[in-house]
């Protein structure tokens, strides 16, 4: 696994990087103390992850993940000040890690992006096209998610909403009970076709076929209500032409 670790800091630079070293799976290709200069070699460079701290000078961790352009790398915010987790959160990173940074709490977070990883590679498997061995963008009707020990088959026309769980989703389907995965909203939003799903919360992705109808500041799904996020309700109230 290759990372990136930025932090205006060095001290807090050379601590992330002694316990990538300490634990051996994650090779450190790059370190910065600026965080222009690490948006620009993110952009340029295939990366796995990134450690990057949030208060620095220029632009901050989070206006830097809102800046990358294509394929964003996995996310886990190191900084002194926890009041950031939850746009941390909103923003799809897999981890936030507190300093003084504890080296069995850095190894969890660790662990998180392995699986992370070993999950999107199994659903890419599963959509290689066996004619010219390419991707393609959403043909298929349904996804493979992993569950605990088995890879699940679910057909994307019976999902009517995802809800995140600290680090699972669980999925919601007409004709199954609900499914938990070890995934991102950003990893299951790249399975499905955009025209059909739509985040409405931080904390919800939603199936507009779905919809039964809107209530103020909540979806309704049948009997279920779902939240409509603050922040996403310009976006879905336009999307839905409301």
């Amino acid at each position: 696994m290759k990372c990136i670790i930025i932090d205006d800091e060095p001290l807090a630079i050379d601590v992330i990087e002694s316990y990538c070293q300490a634990l051996g799976a994650v090779e450190v290709i790059s370190t910065f103390t600026n965080a222009i200069e690490a948006l620009d070699f993110i952009n340029n460079n295939r990366i796995d992850l990134v450690f990057s701290d949030i208060e620095m000078p220029s632009i901050s961790g989070i206006e830097l993940i809102r800046s990358l352009e294509g394929k964003v790398p996995y996310f886990i915010f190191t900084t002194a000040y926890p009041e950031y987790a939850l746009e941390g959160f909103d923003l799809n990173a897999v981890d936030y890690l507190v300093k003084p940074i504890p080296f069995p709490r850095f190894i969890k977070a660790v662990n998180r992006v392995k699986e992370m990883m070993k999950l999107s590679d199994v659903n890419t498997s599963f959509n290689v096209s066996s004619a010219g061995g390419e991707t393609p963008t959403h043909e298929d009707d349904f996804i493979f998610v992993k569950s605990e020990y088995e890879n699940l088959k679910i057909d994307i026309k019976d999902i009517k909403h995802i809800q995140g769980l600290k680090d699972y989703l669980k999925i919601h389907s007409d004709n199954a009970k609900p499914i938990l995965t070890l995934m991102s909203f950003k990893e299951m939003q790249s399975k499905l076709p955009e025209n059909m799903f739509i985040r409405v919360h931080r904390s919800y992705l939603v199936n507009v076929n779905k919809i039964t109808s809107i209530q103020k500041n909540r979806i309704i799904i049948k009997d279920e209500r779902i939240p409509i996020g603050e922040s996403y309700k310009s976006m879905v109230y336009s999307r839905l032409n409301i």
